[in-house]
Protein backbone atom coordinates (compact mmCIF):
# COMPACT_ATOMS: atom_id res chain seq x y z
CA UNK A 1 0.00 0.00 0.00
CA UNK A 2 1.19 3.88 -0.92
CA UNK A 3 1.96 6.36 1.58
CA UNK A 4 -0.73 8.50 0.75
CA UNK A 5 -3.12 5.37 0.73
CA UNK A 6 -2.12 4.72 4.03
CA UNK A 7 -2.11 7.96 5.20
CA UNK A 8 -5.83 8.60 3.89
CA UNK A 9 -6.93 5.34 5.42
CA UNK A 10 -5.70 6.55 8.75
CA UNK A 11 -7.00 10.19 8.32
CA UNK A 12 -10.26 9.07 7.54
CA UNK A 13 -10.36 6.14 9.40
CA UNK A 14 -11.02 3.63 6.98
CA UNK A 15 -10.24 0.02 7.60
CA UNK A 16 -9.75 -2.87 5.04
CA UNK A 17 -12.51 -5.47 5.40
CA UNK A 18 -11.21 -8.80 6.45
CA UNK A 19 -10.55 -11.42 3.40
CA UNK A 20 -9.82 -8.15 1.19
CA UNK A 21 -6.48 -7.91 -0.73
CA UNK A 22 -4.40 -5.00 -0.27
CA UNK A 23 -2.88 -4.99 -3.81
CA UNK A 24 -5.50 -6.01 -6.37
CA UNK A 25 -8.53 -6.77 -4.08
CA UNK A 26 -8.83 -10.66 -4.59
CA UNK A 27 -10.14 -12.93 -2.29
CA UNK A 28 -7.55 -14.86 -0.47
CA UNK A 29 -7.57 -19.36 -0.76
CA UNK A 30 -8.12 -19.49 3.05
CA UNK A 31 -11.53 -17.03 2.57
CA UNK A 32 -12.68 -18.92 -0.79
CA UNK A 33 -12.98 -22.65 0.98
CA UNK A 34 -15.65 -22.39 2.38
CA UNK A 35 -17.63 -21.19 -0.41
CA UNK A 36 -16.21 -24.12 -2.33
CA UNK A 37 -17.25 -26.27 -0.16
CA UNK A 38 -20.90 -24.89 0.10
CA UNK A 39 -21.32 -24.96 -3.36
CA UNK A 40 -20.32 -28.54 -3.82
CA UNK A 41 -22.95 -29.74 -0.53
CA UNK A 42 -25.67 -27.70 -2.71
CA UNK A 43 -24.29 -29.70 -5.83
CA UNK A 44 -24.18 -33.02 -3.95
CA UNK A 45 -27.47 -32.47 -2.51
CA UNK A 46 -29.40 -31.38 -5.40
CA UNK A 47 -28.08 -34.03 -7.29
CA UNK A 48 -29.89 -36.29 -4.33
CA UNK A 49 -32.76 -35.11 -5.28
CA UNK A 50 -32.78 -35.34 -8.58
CA UNK A 51 -32.00 -38.88 -8.11
CA UNK A 52 -34.47 -39.40 -6.11
CA UNK A 53 -37.39 -37.75 -7.98
CA UNK A 54 -36.04 -40.27 -10.76
CA UNK A 55 -36.38 -43.41 -8.92
CA UNK A 56 -40.00 -42.48 -7.09
CA UNK A 57 -40.85 -41.59 -10.77
CA UNK A 58 -39.58 -44.98 -12.25
CA UNK A 59 -41.53 -46.69 -9.03
CA UNK A 60 -44.64 -44.93 -9.64
CA UNK A 61 -45.66 -45.02 -13.02
CA UNK A 62 -45.28 -49.16 -13.09
CA UNK A 63 -47.34 -48.85 -9.69
CA UNK A 64 -50.59 -47.28 -12.01
CA UNK A 65 -49.79 -49.86 -14.37
CA UNK A 66 -50.04 -52.29 -11.76
CA UNK A 67 -53.06 -50.64 -9.77
CA UNK A 68 -55.34 -50.43 -13.06
CA UNK A 69 -54.59 -54.51 -13.99
CA UNK A 70 -55.77 -55.26 -10.37
CA UNK A 71 -58.82 -52.97 -11.17
CA UNK A 72 -59.22 -54.20 -14.31
CA UNK A 73 -59.11 -58.07 -12.83
CA UNK A 74 -61.49 -57.42 -9.70
CA UNK A 75 -64.17 -55.98 -11.92
CA UNK A 76 -64.03 -59.24 -14.59
CA UNK A 77 -64.34 -61.43 -10.95
CA UNK A 78 -67.02 -59.50 -9.72
CA UNK A 79 -69.20 -58.71 -12.63
CA UNK A 80 -67.88 -60.74 -15.78
CA UNK A 81 -66.79 -64.08 -14.25
CA UNK A 82 -66.64 -65.42 -11.11
CA UNK A 83 -64.88 -68.20 -11.75
CA UNK A 84 -61.86 -66.74 -12.01
CA UNK A 85 -59.92 -65.92 -8.92
CA UNK A 86 -59.99 -62.66 -7.32
CA UNK A 87 -56.50 -60.82 -6.38
CA UNK A 88 -56.59 -61.18 -2.67
CA UNK A 89 -57.38 -64.94 -2.70
CA UNK A 90 -54.67 -65.33 -5.50
CA UNK A 91 -52.59 -63.65 -2.96
CA UNK A 92 -53.12 -65.71 -0.48
CA UNK A 93 -52.59 -69.01 -2.11
CA UNK A 94 -49.66 -67.41 -3.58
CA UNK A 95 -48.14 -67.32 0.39
CA UNK A 96 -49.19 -71.14 0.66
CA UNK A 97 -48.13 -72.09 -2.21
CA UNK A 98 -44.28 -70.51 -1.73
CA UNK A 99 -44.54 -71.42 1.70
CA UNK A 100 -43.67 -75.05 0.97
CA UNK A 101 -42.28 -74.26 -2.29
CA UNK A 102 -39.75 -77.81 -2.44
CA UNK A 103 -42.14 -80.78 -0.88
CA UNK A 104 -41.79 -84.31 -3.10
CA UNK A 105 -44.90 -86.60 -3.19
CA UNK A 106 -44.49 -88.37 -5.83
CA UNK A 107 -43.73 -88.06 -9.00
CA UNK A 108 -46.74 -86.01 -10.13
CA UNK A 109 -47.18 -83.94 -6.88
CA UNK A 110 -43.95 -81.83 -6.43
CA UNK A 111 -43.84 -78.08 -5.29
CA UNK A 112 -43.12 -75.41 -7.62
CA UNK A 113 -39.63 -75.23 -6.72
CA UNK A 114 -38.77 -78.46 -8.34
CA UNK A 115 -41.07 -77.48 -11.46
CA UNK A 116 -39.06 -74.76 -11.86
CA UNK A 117 -35.75 -76.18 -11.33
CA UNK A 118 -36.17 -78.99 -13.77
CA UNK A 119 -37.46 -76.43 -16.67
CA UNK A 120 -34.88 -74.23 -15.74
CA UNK A 121 -32.59 -77.16 -16.28
CA UNK A 122 -33.82 -77.95 -19.46
CA UNK A 123 -34.07 -74.65 -20.69
CA UNK A 124 -30.72 -74.00 -20.22
CA UNK A 125 -29.54 -77.56 -21.93
CA UNK A 126 -31.28 -76.69 -25.04
CA UNK A 127 -30.03 -73.09 -25.31
CA UNK A 128 -26.20 -74.40 -24.53
CA UNK A 129 -26.79 -76.81 -27.52
CA UNK A 130 -28.24 -73.69 -29.55
CA UNK A 131 -25.01 -72.01 -28.57
CA UNK A 132 -22.80 -74.45 -29.33
CA UNK A 133 -24.18 -75.10 -32.72
CA UNK A 134 -25.28 -71.67 -33.57
CA UNK A 135 -22.18 -69.76 -33.48
CA UNK A 136 -19.72 -71.65 -35.16
CA UNK A 137 -22.56 -72.22 -38.11
CA UNK A 138 -23.19 -68.07 -37.87
CA UNK A 139 -19.49 -67.42 -38.58
CA UNK A 140 -19.20 -70.00 -41.84
CA UNK A 141 -22.71 -67.82 -42.91
CA UNK A 142 -21.09 -64.47 -42.41
CA UNK A 143 -17.21 -65.70 -43.77
CA UNK A 144 -18.11 -67.75 -47.08
CA UNK A 145 -21.11 -66.41 -49.23
CA UNK A 146 -21.01 -70.22 -50.68
CA UNK A 147 -21.72 -71.48 -47.17
CA UNK A 148 -24.65 -68.89 -46.83
CA UNK A 149 -25.82 -69.49 -49.98
CA UNK A 150 -26.34 -73.05 -49.43
CA UNK A 151 -27.68 -72.41 -45.61
CA UNK A 152 -29.97 -69.45 -46.30
CA UNK A 153 -32.93 -71.16 -47.50
CA UNK A 154 -33.09 -73.94 -44.63
CA UNK A 155 -32.56 -71.34 -42.35
CA UNK A 156 -35.70 -69.25 -43.99
CA UNK A 157 -37.93 -72.19 -43.87
CA UNK A 158 -36.97 -73.74 -40.17
CA UNK A 159 -36.78 -70.52 -38.83
CA UNK A 160 -40.55 -69.84 -38.06
CA UNK A 161 -42.05 -73.17 -37.25
CA UNK A 162 -44.24 -73.50 -34.15
CA UNK A 163 -42.33 -74.92 -31.74
CA UNK A 164 -44.76 -77.86 -30.86
CA UNK A 165 -45.09 -78.76 -34.91
CA UNK A 166 -41.06 -80.32 -33.82
CA UNK A 167 -42.11 -81.99 -30.21
CA UNK A 168 -44.00 -85.15 -32.75
CA UNK A 169 -40.46 -85.51 -33.66
CA UNK A 170 -38.73 -85.18 -30.56
CA UNK A 171 -40.68 -88.15 -29.11
CA UNK A 172 -40.82 -90.30 -32.17
CA UNK A 173 -36.65 -89.97 -32.10
CA UNK A 174 -35.65 -89.86 -27.84
CA UNK A 175 -39.34 -91.47 -26.99
CA UNK A 176 -38.01 -89.72 -23.85
CA UNK A 177 -39.33 -86.58 -22.17
CA UNK A 178 -36.66 -84.47 -21.21
CA UNK A 179 -34.40 -85.03 -24.51
CA UNK A 180 -37.41 -84.14 -26.38
CA UNK A 181 -37.79 -81.19 -24.91
CA UNK A 182 -34.51 -80.03 -24.96
CA UNK A 183 -34.32 -80.84 -28.48
CA UNK A 184 -37.39 -78.59 -29.06
CA UNK A 185 -35.64 -76.05 -27.37
CA UNK A 186 -32.80 -76.02 -29.42
CA UNK A 187 -34.54 -76.23 -32.63
CA UNK A 188 -36.50 -73.52 -32.18
CA UNK A 189 -34.25 -71.06 -30.30
CA UNK A 190 -31.22 -71.34 -32.38
CA UNK A 191 -31.72 -69.30 -34.92
CA UNK A 192 -31.21 -65.78 -33.45
CA UNK A 193 -27.58 -67.11 -32.60
CA UNK A 194 -27.20 -67.93 -36.14
CA UNK A 195 -28.47 -64.89 -38.01
CA UNK A 196 -26.85 -62.42 -35.29
CA UNK A 197 -23.66 -64.19 -35.57
CA UNK A 198 -23.42 -64.20 -39.35
CA UNK A 199 -24.76 -60.52 -39.38
CA UNK A 200 -21.81 -59.36 -36.51
CA UNK A 201 -19.14 -61.00 -39.29
CA UNK A 202 -20.65 -59.07 -42.28
CA UNK A 203 -20.26 -56.16 -40.09
CA UNK A 204 -16.41 -56.64 -39.91
CA UNK A 205 -14.46 -53.72 -41.43
CA UNK A 206 -12.50 -55.09 -43.97
CA UNK A 207 -9.26 -53.47 -42.65
CA UNK A 208 -9.56 -55.73 -40.12
CA UNK A 209 -8.77 -58.75 -41.98
CA UNK A 210 -6.72 -56.77 -44.34
CA UNK A 211 -4.53 -56.45 -40.93
CA UNK A 212 -4.29 -60.20 -40.61
CA UNK A 213 -2.98 -60.73 -43.93
CA UNK A 214 -0.65 -58.34 -43.55
CA UNK A 215 0.26 -60.06 -40.38
CA UNK A 216 0.18 -63.21 -41.82
CA UNK A 217 -2.08 -64.33 -39.20
CA UNK A 218 -3.88 -68.44 -39.36
CA UNK A 219 -7.57 -68.80 -39.69
CA UNK A 220 -7.67 -69.83 -35.97
CA UNK A 221 -5.89 -66.79 -34.85
CA UNK A 222 -7.68 -64.56 -37.07
CA UNK A 223 -10.97 -65.94 -35.73
CA UNK A 224 -9.66 -65.78 -32.20
CA UNK A 225 -7.97 -62.26 -32.05
CA UNK A 226 -10.51 -60.25 -34.59
CA UNK A 227 -13.07 -61.84 -35.87
CA UNK A 228 -14.81 -63.17 -32.22
CA UNK A 229 -14.24 -60.30 -30.23
CA UNK A 230 -15.38 -57.92 -33.29
CA UNK A 231 -19.04 -60.26 -33.25
CA UNK A 232 -18.59 -60.56 -29.28
CA UNK A 233 -21.92 -57.52 -28.82
CA UNK A 234 -23.61 -59.42 -32.04
CA UNK A 235 -23.46 -62.96 -30.62
CA UNK A 236 -24.50 -62.21 -26.96
CA UNK A 237 -27.68 -60.15 -28.12
CA UNK A 238 -28.32 -63.33 -30.40
CA UNK A 239 -27.88 -65.28 -27.54
CA UNK A 240 -30.06 -63.18 -25.66
CA UNK A 241 -33.08 -63.62 -28.26
CA UNK A 242 -32.65 -66.88 -28.36
CA UNK A 243 -32.55 -67.72 -24.24
CA UNK A 244 -36.06 -65.66 -23.98
CA UNK A 245 -37.28 -68.18 -26.55
CA UNK A 246 -36.26 -70.89 -24.81
CA UNK A 247 -37.89 -70.35 -22.16
CA UNK A 248 -41.57 -69.38 -23.81
CA UNK A 249 -41.20 -72.92 -25.76
CA UNK A 250 -40.41 -75.20 -22.56
CA UNK A 251 -43.93 -74.46 -20.96
CA UNK A 252 -45.67 -75.07 -24.20
CA UNK A 253 -43.71 -78.49 -24.40
CA UNK A 254 -44.34 -79.23 -21.06
CA UNK A 255 -47.69 -78.85 -21.08
CA UNK A 256 -47.76 -81.80 -24.33
CA UNK A 257 -44.81 -84.21 -22.50
CA UNK A 258 -46.39 -84.34 -19.14
CA UNK A 259 -43.93 -85.30 -15.97
CA UNK A 260 -42.46 -82.54 -14.33
CA UNK A 261 -41.70 -78.57 -15.16
CA UNK A 262 -43.68 -75.55 -14.64
CA UNK A 263 -45.41 -76.36 -17.85
CA UNK A 264 -46.95 -79.72 -16.33
CA UNK A 265 -47.78 -77.93 -13.69
CA UNK A 266 -49.78 -75.24 -15.24
CA UNK A 267 -51.60 -78.09 -17.05
CA UNK A 268 -51.88 -80.44 -14.14
CA UNK A 269 -53.50 -77.30 -12.01
CA UNK A 270 -55.84 -77.01 -14.70
CA UNK A 271 -56.92 -80.23 -14.84
CA UNK A 272 -57.30 -80.32 -11.34
CA UNK A 273 -59.54 -77.17 -12.14
CA UNK A 274 -57.46 -74.84 -9.77
CA UNK A 275 -56.82 -71.49 -11.50
CA UNK A 276 -55.42 -69.59 -8.18
CA UNK A 277 -52.56 -71.78 -9.40
CA UNK A 278 -52.40 -71.11 -12.55
CA UNK A 279 -52.02 -67.12 -12.29
CA UNK A 280 -49.05 -67.85 -9.53
CA UNK A 281 -47.21 -69.97 -12.23
CA UNK A 282 -48.01 -67.42 -15.13
CA UNK A 283 -46.80 -64.43 -12.46
CA UNK A 284 -43.83 -67.01 -11.59
CA UNK A 285 -42.71 -67.80 -15.26
CA UNK A 286 -42.87 -64.23 -15.63
CA UNK A 287 -40.44 -62.91 -13.32
CA UNK A 288 -38.09 -65.75 -13.98
CA UNK A 289 -38.04 -64.81 -17.77
CA UNK A 290 -37.32 -61.30 -16.58
CA UNK A 291 -34.51 -62.31 -13.91
CA UNK A 292 -33.02 -64.38 -17.28
CA UNK A 293 -33.26 -61.06 -19.75
CA UNK A 294 -31.55 -58.92 -16.88
CA UNK A 295 -28.64 -61.40 -16.71
CA UNK A 296 -28.07 -61.38 -20.44
CA UNK A 297 -28.78 -58.22 -20.15
CA UNK A 298 -25.69 -57.29 -17.60
CA UNK A 299 -23.65 -59.54 -19.81
CA UNK A 300 -24.06 -57.77 -22.94
CA UNK A 301 -23.38 -54.08 -21.45
CA UNK A 302 -20.64 -55.60 -19.76
CA UNK A 303 -19.01 -56.82 -22.78
CA UNK A 304 -19.57 -54.00 -24.64
CA UNK A 305 -18.12 -51.79 -22.33
CA UNK A 306 -14.87 -53.55 -22.66
CA UNK A 307 -14.79 -53.81 -26.45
Amino acid sequence: MSQNAAKFVKDTGVQKRPGLSDTAGRTPASAAKPIVSANVQVSDSGKSRARAREWAWRLFLPAITFLIVIAIWSFIHSDIAKDVPSPLATWKHAIDVFSHPFYNAGPNDMGIGWQLLYSLGRVLSGFGLAVVVGIPVGFLMGMSETFERAWQPLVQILRPVSPLAWLPIGLLLFKAVDPSAIFVIFITCIWPTVMNTAAGVKAIPKDYLNVSRVLQLSKWETTRRILLPATLPYIVTGMRLSLGIAWMVIVAAEMLTGGIGIGFYVWDEWNNLNVKSIIVAIVLIGLVGMLLEAGMMLVQKRLDYRT
